[in-house]
């Protein structure tokens, strides 16, 4: 066992920073109950964040206190068939956004006196002067290519172990993910804290609702599925609600009116109400909404963004697990989704196991001993 004092903290509180990824809403949103967990420790907790990521986060942590700082700023291509070379394009750019976050991380360590770091899904925010703790779902990247995921792997691995843990939202063994979370070859300092949720069952609930739309993701194809469900619900004749994934919108576009409901964005608590009234639910195949809508045991159909090819790995194999429906973004229709999930044999999976508060507890304490360790 490795011993490490404190860096720098001359208060009584350990003082965490936490910085989510800005791909799409997901990784801020599943930071939410590690958040919550920090703060209920006693916890001084920074966040790092900025455009929809910080406006999500404002609106459930109004009190803390919140670092201003740009994500990657990832770009989707509009076709499916460029979105490999629109990624591959950005790739020196974020090379620099790590190496500039790695910069600014080391100032903000000394100007706050942090403890720890926990990353999710941002290369550069780790430090050797103090634990510095990654969260990832992705072990194993999909790409559609054996020579590219390993490359994507292999570039993926080298941050890892940069980190004192890495720590996969999903059970060791029999888990959401597949071969997501569970490749072959694992980084001796990973860690399954068991799937991660903002949200609590419900129980007695009347479903008053049909069907519940969430939007996300990045642009443009946040828009064009808007666009596509949009014009499919006009249609449709039972009691909709929307949610468009737009945390920093005050305005919603007169193109939403009549029988659809909606609203762009939904604190946790009040989202949590909704899903649970919500007789069945569309939604992308994004790992954090497939989280909590197995805590919920709530009925999904599942469209993939086009060209991200962890979607679609994820919806396909949630299907063949019978856990959700699911079907691409080309073929969706609403109607002929909803016709054949009549006759899909729905199946659930336990998700009571909070592994992640244990984790979480064990971790503060090593900190406040001034003994961290190395499992």
């Amino acid at each position: 066992m490795k011993k490490e004092k404190i860096f720098n903290n001359p208060h009584n509180e350990i003082r965490i920073l936490i910085a989510p990824l800005d791909w799409g809403l997901g990784h801020a949103t599943r930071c939410i109950p590690i958040i919550k967990e920090f703060i209920l420790h006693g916890c001084h907790v920074f966040i790092v964040a900025d455009k929809k990521n910080f406006s999500l986060l404002k609106k459930e942590f109004p009190s803390t206190v919140f670092l201003r700082f740009p994500g990657y700023e990832i770009e989707y291509s509009y076709s499916k068939r460029f979105f490999g070379l629109k990624l591959l394009y950005q790739f020196p750019k974020v090379i620099f956004k790590i190496f500039n976050e790695k910069k600014w991380l080391a100032k903000i360590i000394k100007q706050h006196s942090i403890d720890a770091v926990i990353s999710d899904n941002r290369f550069g925010m780790y430090s050797n002067k103090i634990p510095s703790v990654y969260i990832t779902h992705q072990l194993c990247i999909k790409t559609g290519n054996r020579l590219t995921e390993a490359i994507a792997q292999s570039i993926h691995y080298f941050f890892i172990k940069k980190y004192k843990y890495c720590c996969v939202p999903d059970f060791k063994e029999n888990g959401l993910e597949g071969a997501l979370s569970q490749p072959k070859k694992i980084p001796s300092n990973v860690v399954y804290i068991g799937p991660l949720s903002r949200f609590k069952p419900i129980s007695n609930v009347e479903e008053i609702y049909d069907l519940l739309v969430t939007i996300s993701g990045p642009e443009p194809q946040r828009t064009l599925f808007e666009n596509q469900i949009l014009k499919q619900l006009q249609t449709f004749s039972g009691k909709v609600f929307l949610i468009r994934g737009l945390p920093s919108e005050s305005s919603i576009p007169a193109a939403f009116g009549g029988s659809i409901k909606t609203e762009n964005h939904f604190p946790a608590n009040e989202l949590n109400k909704i899903i649970a009234q919500s007789k069945m639910i569309i939604s992308r195949s994004g790992y954090t909404s497939v989280m909590d809508f197995a805590l919920m045991k709530k009925k999904a159909i599942l469209i993939p963004t086009p060209g991200q090819t962890e979607q679609e790995y994820l919806a396909k194999y949630l299907l063949e697990k019978r856990y959700f429906f699911s079907t691409k973004q080309k073929d969706f229709s609403v109607k002929n989704a909803l016709e054949n999930c009549e006759s899909f044999s729905f199946k659930t999976i336990d998700l009571s196991d909070e592994k992640y508060k244990q984790v979480i507890g064990e971790f503060v304490l090593s900190l406040k001993c001034r003994n961290f360790a190395i499992q």
